[in-house]
């Protein structure tokens, strides 16, 4: 059990290299929650990140916003960061991370939360640090970081590729808060595309980057193009330039039943090394 002494709280500015810490100890699974935290240091704001301490040792992070995602938790810890979100329901929308915390995690919380959207139950985590080419994988030569002026051709391609993962559509009214999103990244070289006669064909994005490490995410390629082999190249020129630059380690979760998916990835050098579950709200 944890002592009273060692309360719930959140992460502050003279706890950032403990967190850190903890988080490279699988920066493959913990990056989300890495960059988060980095992203935090210029305003110094860590509301976001609850802590847990053991005998003075920084323990567990459980990363509580829109998205949940615990780190290096225990039962015992699990138990009290549900305690203090049991009343949150309305402010988040999706519990993920690594499977056994994951689904012990919701266990505490769905009887006060309710039946979700959705449970992806068997995520693979998937990470290389192998770029294609020394895997003999031709690089598409059309692929590139997206630039200020793509950001109304990315929003269609983000929407398609948003409503068939997720089930329902990033916003409802304006696009102007969700445009703004994908303008952001792109302004921070971490969407990258194809585009052929004015459309965006193919994107993806970095979507943690942190620890030598980037998580994509946002891999789509336009409904007539598939089947055809051609995101191989395409992701490969992606992995290619990432590699060369912010990250060594490439990670990303996928469905356990997006067969084609996995294939691609395999392909392009992933292995398994963990498994992730989402719980969508």
């Amino acid at each position: 059990m944890l002592r009273t002494r060692n309360p719930v709280r959140s992460l502050t500015r003279a706890d950032v290299d403990d967190a850190l810490e903890l988080c490279s100890r699988n920066p493959a699974a913990h990056v989300f929650v890495a960059a988060r935290i980095l992203e935090g240091i210029p305003s110094g704001s860590f509301d976001s990140a609850l802590s847990v301490r053991e005998d003075g040792r920084l323990s567990s992070l459980c990363w509580a916003s829109a998205n949940v995602v615990p780190v290096e938790s225990d039962p015992a810890s699990r138990a009290v960061y549900a305690e203090r979100m049991r009343r949150w329901r309305g402010r988040v929308a999706s519990l993920l991370g690594p499977r056994e915390e994951v689904v012990d995690l919701w266990g505490a919380l769905e009887p006060h939360w309710g039946a979700p959207r959705a449970i992806r139950s068997h995520q693979p985590l998937l990470s290389t640090s192998t770029p294609p080419s020394a895997l003999g994988v031709q690089l598409d030569p059309r692929v590139r970081p997206a630039r200020a002026d793509d950001v109304d051709l990315v929003l269609p391609a983000a929407v398609h590729m948003f409503t068939a993962e997720i089930g329902y559509p990033p916003y409802t009214g304006s696009a102007r808060g969700y445009r703004g999103s994908l303008a952001s990244l792109i302004a921070r070289g971490h969407t990258y595309v194809v585009v052929e006669d004015g459309e965006v064909v193919f994107k993806t994005d970095i979507g943690s980057l942190a620890l030598g490490c980037a998580q994509l995410q946002g891999v789509w390629l336009a409904p007539h193009l598939r089947g055809q082999g051609l995101a191989v190249s395409m992701l490969a020129s992606v992995m290619e330039q990432v590699m060369a630059g912010p990250a060594p380690l490439l990670s990303l979760y996928v469905n356990d039943f997006n067969t084609a998916a996995l294939a691609t990835y395999d392909r392009l050098g992933f292995t398994a090394v963990g498994d992730f579950t989402t719980v969508l709200l």
